[in-house]
This record gives structure tokens, sequence and C-alpha cells, in this order.
């Protein structure tokens, strides 16, 4: 149990709440991943059950405070920090979202994005969280019998974008649709995952 678990049991028992048996306390975990445009990455994680707020960013550069304007330019990735309710979602399940919401064979970018920038990677969040993305990455490769380009690494640090990119497929939907449609990013998911393609995503 997390010291924040153990200090909200704490806090129940003094309270005079009843505990379960058995009954797992909530708890917020984090995940980064980078899959190209982050405003895709983020639409596509806010349809995963238990996830709880996503952010889009920068991270993995040579500069601190990145901007839309220069985190190309200082070799950042677009990506995304996703909160999860740990008792409702686990990040062996993220991990195998993430895999069939990108194409992770691509060194170059993501579909019309093209740049490291835009390239794939798993940041993850602590040594278990490391060796998972590992594992799951041998298993990913297996299921598309492909070697997987992908980087995974231990998250440095994450910096948040401007404000209009937050939510920007909620904000504007019409020019996020014709975007990623005219990106070709969801057809040529279909085309290198095939039925499994945007697996766990509700909005698919």
């Amino acid at each position: 149990m997390s010291r924040k678990a153990f200090s909200i049991l704490l806090l129940a028992f003094a309270a005079g709440l009843p505990l379960q048996a058995g009954h797992a306390l909530a708890e917020t975990k984090t995940a980064i991943f980078a899959g190209g445009c982050f405003w895709c990455v983020e639409s596509d994680f806010d349809g995963v059950a238990g996830v709880t707020s996503t952010t889009s960013g920068y991270i993995g550069g040579t500069t601190e405070n990145p901007t839309y304007y220069n985190h190309t330019a200082a070799n950042h990735r677009e990506a995304v920090r996703i909160e999860y309710d740990s008792t409702k979602v686990n990040y062996a399940t993220l991990l195998d979202v993430f895999w069939h919401s990108v194409d992770p064979t691509d060194g170059d970018g993501q579909f019309c994005d093209r740049g490291h920038s835009y390239t794939t990677a798993i940041y993850a969040v602590g040594a278990e969280d490391l060796a998972a993305a590992e594992k799951s990455k041998k298993q990913a490769e297996a299921e598309l019998g492909k070697p997987i380009i992908t980087e995974i690494a231990a998250a440095p640090a994450f910096w948040p974008a401007e404000d209009y990119h937050q939510d920007y497929y909620r904000k504007n939907p019409l020019r996020y649709k014709y975007y990623r449609s005219g990106c070709g990013r969801d057809a040529r998911i279909d085309e290198v995952w095939g039925a499994a393609a945007h697996k766990g995503i509700a909005s698919h």
C-alpha cells in the first residue's frame, strides 16, 4: 500500500467510515505516452475507462519550458500525461491501448506529422512501469509480427503545453475531425492492427 493510500485509510478510520474487507482504495497514478499529435493521443485516452485526466505537453528535449514554437528545434516530443484510477484500469491495459492507437513501426513520425517530435515513446514513471513497458513491447511485437521501434525510457520532466492545445478536440471539433481524417491516422492504424485497432478506446 502506498503512503497516500495508507493516509486515506487512517482518515477513514478516524472519521468512523465503514471499511469493507478487500475493497481497494482509489489511487491516482500517472502514465506518459508520445504517439504523434498530442491532440489525438489526448482524445484517444479520454475514451478509456478509468482515465481521470489527460494533459498535452512536451518531453524529452534539451530545454526547459518549451513552447509549441520551439519544442521541435529542442528535440522535445509531443506527449500526453495521463492520470488514471488504478482501481479501475491498470498500467498494462493502458500500454495495450497505446500500442493499438499508434503505428509503432514508424521511426520518422506518425502519419502526416514527420520528424522526431512526432515519434512514439513510452516514458515510464518508476522501475515497475519501465519493466512492464518492456514486457508489453515484446508482446506487441509478437502480435504484430514486426519489430517495434518505439523508445521506452524513464520519464524526464514533462512540460504542459499551452492552454489552447488542451482539450483541442473538444474546443474545435470540426477542425480536429478534419485534421485527424486528413492526416490519415485512423486509416493507418486500421492497416497496421486490423481488428485490434483502437483497442479499449470507447470513442472508436
